[in-house]
């Protein structure tokens, strides 16, 4: 059972630091962004809670990638600041040609949120793939 848990600490530490990156990444990205997340989620807004989702889901993604294709910690911390710039950039793009967007989320509109949510899913797929060339 010994040479099982071998890998053990490297696993913890690639956990950790990967849990501690999402986190980072999460509250920058609100930090930044117009939309209170949130606060609108404790407000019962649930259109926030999808579009915030959906941006976990598209930083988790390339995150987890780079886990798997990283030759050390710091490599998986410049690759999680990666993720999360696209997010951004493509937040930024997205909210300037669909002018209201992020109004629109914060009145509750799901049809909104469901549109950016899939938009932060598919560019984390997108980066992750990316991290394998």
């Amino acid at each position: 059972m010994g040479t099982y848990l071998a890998t053990l600490p490297q696993f913890a530490t690639a956990f950790a630091a990967s849990l501690v990156a999402l986190a980072v990444a999460i509250a920058i990205y609100v930090a930044i962004t117009p939309v209170r997340e949130f606060a609108l989620i404790e407000a019962g807004n649930s259109a926030a809670a999808i579009s915030l989702a959906g941006a976990l889901l598209g930083l988790a993604i390339p995150i987890g990638s780079a886990i798997a294709h990283s030759r050390d910690l710091f490599d998986l911390l410049v690759w999680s600041l990666v993720a999360l710039l696209a997010q951004l950039i493509v937040y930024a793009v997205v909210c300037g040609l669909w002018r209201g967007l992020a109004r629109r989320i914060a009145e509750g509109s799901h049809a909104h949120a469901i549109a950016l949510g899939a938009i932060a899913v598919a560019v984390g797929v997108l980066n992750a793939a990316s991290l394998t060339t």
